[in-house]
């Protein structure tokens, strides 16, 4: 060995002898330190170790009752929304108990269900220290035709008369019977032209679930024909030829975009499957009411149009994602597709039906995906689109619930259903949930080239003792027009040159006895509640438009600043329009502020 071998050899002998030793020794001092109870580097063994995982624990009751409610449904991600509503309507809020238990059983953070609960309107989170709201709930809508109507007057009467033990009074965004204002949900029941009297009424009886209306059911629809043209289709049809029909009629989406509705299959297909298609049933624009009337009425015409869609694109499953507000809907759609599987029609589980539970802009398509999801329904940047990128990051086929009304007619009566009509140079045919002044409120299907004075007459004139004096085209998005612009086609593309859009038609008539100042306010404080939040443009901009619009005097430029702030950078087309109202009170109004 040489000697620096050698050399190295003793020094790592040392060390180790050296560590050796010091270890010896440490051990030696430890145990008698022990011995003579003064502790050590030893602990004292008095088992004070963790028995639980940190954090709130498991309440054993809750998961028991939470695991009978979900039964045995899949503990699916995406079904997150639907196991909330099931402890909602059992125990009539969200305990951190039951919380905590719906997280454990789904594999999930106490973080993501808390903040999918906190999002939606229609869930009562109550925490442990907190008193659960009363047994009884009862919603006061706020739009603005409810609004004419005395809702806050009714609402104040409500609150002074009933016992807040035992009742709670709220106010709540549009819940789409503009026709019937004002209404008011009890429970699970909407009652129309609402007064005090028929409140108590229907809490001394006990009348506080939904109500539903006399519909068309599959029998009688089938005896009329119905689903023969998709049986058809599914034998030897040509999905481009179906797709040419669509176009050459004319028919674009109505739940507000205008988007030429064949074309989105063409895009959907393009793209490699598996594919699916959902229904938009979240008609949230206040004003809206058209596709609940129809629904309330044909639900199979919507329904296989929506089959006649979904087999053009191959989608392997249909979601119809339908809002809570319409309870009757929701219940007619459950039986109605049961009904379509025990007939064969369609594959058990093949339509998917999901329940909103409160939030407008799950009325975007993109936020309505995303709480399909079983997410916060918040829009998603773009692109891409949903046509590539859409449920379960696949390509997805997004319609109106009154755009599949028109396709199964189309398909069954050819493209002149709608385009052998035509009126002041614009075809189709249109339908315009009508509110507001109107002596006969409802849904009237007009030639699309119609003006507010068709509607209005259509609508039985104004109200006694009352002037015309604006018009809202559009719901709230659309903001306001003066009644000396009256001979503009209330349609896609006519009414951009002036501010404004058609929108879903959601058309609210406004007289000598109203202010356009107020009603701008109305619609500001609804997007102000109704903001998801996530871009600041939105979020900030609604709340402080609110604020400016409450002064005694309009600063004009400061919201006009901030108009072009929210338009230009807000996410989607909620913090876009938003500034619509204060627009056009500012251009044509100008003698109010």
């Amino acid at each position: 060995m040489s000697a620096r071998a050698l050399k190295g050899a003793l020094r790592r002998f040392f060390v180790v002898a050296d560590l050796t030793a010091r270890y010896v020794l440490a051990k030696t001092k430890g145990n008698k330190m022990a011995a003579d109870g003064q502790g050590g580097v030893w602990k004292s063994g008095k088992g004070k170790g963790r028995h639980t995982p940190k954090g709130r624990q498991v309440d054993d009751t809750a998961w028991q009752e939470v695991r009978a409610l979900l039964g045995d449904q899949p503990r699916r991600r995406d079904l997150l929304i639907e196991f909330l509503h099931l402890i909602q309507d059992a125990y009539g809020h969200l305990s951190a108990a039951h919380l905590r238990a719906l997280a454990e059983e789904m594999r999930l953070s106490q973080a993501e269900v808390y903040e999918v609960a906190s999002f939606y309107a229609h869930f009562d989170i109550v925490k442990e220290d907190e008193t659960p709201p009363p047994p009884l709930t009862i919603r006061v809508c706020d739009s603005l035709s409810c609004e004419l109507a005395g809702a806050q007057q009714l609402q104040n009467a409500l609150e002074a008369g009933l016992d807040p033990a035992e009742v709670r009074v709220l106010r709540a965004p549009c819940m789409g019977r503009c026709d019937t204002a004002p209404v008011l949900e009890i429970g699970h029941h909407h009652i129309d032209h609402a007064t005090p009297e028929k409140v108590a009424h229907a809490i001394a009886t006990g009348d506080t679930h939904v109500h539903l209306p006399e519909y068309q059911t599959y029998d009688a629809y089938v005896d009329a024909g119905g689903y023969d043209t998709l049986k058809q289709l599914r034998t030897d049809g040509d999905w481009e030829a179906v797709q040419d029909k669509v176009l050459a009629s004319g028919l674009r989406g109505l739940g507000g975009a205008g988007f030429p509705s064949g074309k989105k299959w063409g895009f959907v297909r393009a793209n490699p499957g598996p594919r699916y298609l959902a229904v938009n049933g979240d008609e949230g624009e206040p004003g809206t009411f058209k596709d609940r009337h129809y629904l309330e009425r044909a639900p199979h015409l919507m329904l296989e149009g929506m089959l006649i869609a979904a087999w053009a694109v191959e989608a392997e499953k249909c979601f119809i994602y339908m809002r809570d507000e319409y309870p009757a809907l929701l219940e007619i759609l459950r039986r109605e597709i049961a009904t379509l599987e025990n007939a064969g029609v369609i594959a058990k589980g093949y339509i998917d039906l999901r329940r909103g539970a409160g939030a407008y802009i799950c009325g975007e398509e993109s936020a309505m995906i995303e709480s399909i999801e079983g997410k916060r329904g918040i829009p998603r940047h773009r692109p891409p689109f949903v046509a590539q990128v859409g449920i379960f990051d696949r390509p997805t086929l997004v319609h109106n619930v009154e755009t599949l009304l028109w396709v199964a007619r189309v398909c069954r009566e050819g493209p002149e259903v709608l385009n052998q009509h035509e009126k002041n140079g614009r075809k189709g045919l249109r339908s315009y949930s009508v509110s507001g002044r109107v002596a006969q409120p409802g849904v009237y299907l007009l030639p699309a080239g119609s003006t507010i004075v068709d509607v209005i007459a259509a609508a039985g004139g104004m109200v006694s003792g009352h002037s015309f004096k604006a018009y809202q085209p559009g719901g709230p998005s659309s903001g306001l027009l003066p009644a000396t612009m009256d001979d503009i086609p209330l349609d896609f593309d006519t009414l951009q040159p002036h501010g404004t859009f058609i929108g879903s038609a959601a058309v609210v008539v406004l007289s000598d006895q109203d202010s356009a100042r107020a009603a701008a306010l109305n619609m500001l404080k609804f997007f102000e509640d109704e903001s998801c939040g996530q871009c600041t443009p939105c979020r900030v901009g609604c709340e402080k438009a609110v604020k400016l619009m409450q002064a005694d005097r309009w600063d004009q430029d400061l919201l006009g600043e901030l108009c072009i702030a929210m338009g230009d950078a807000s996410i989607c087309g909620l913090g876009q329009a938003a500034p619509n109202p204060i627009r056009l009170v500012m251009q044509h109004f100008g003698d109010e502020i």
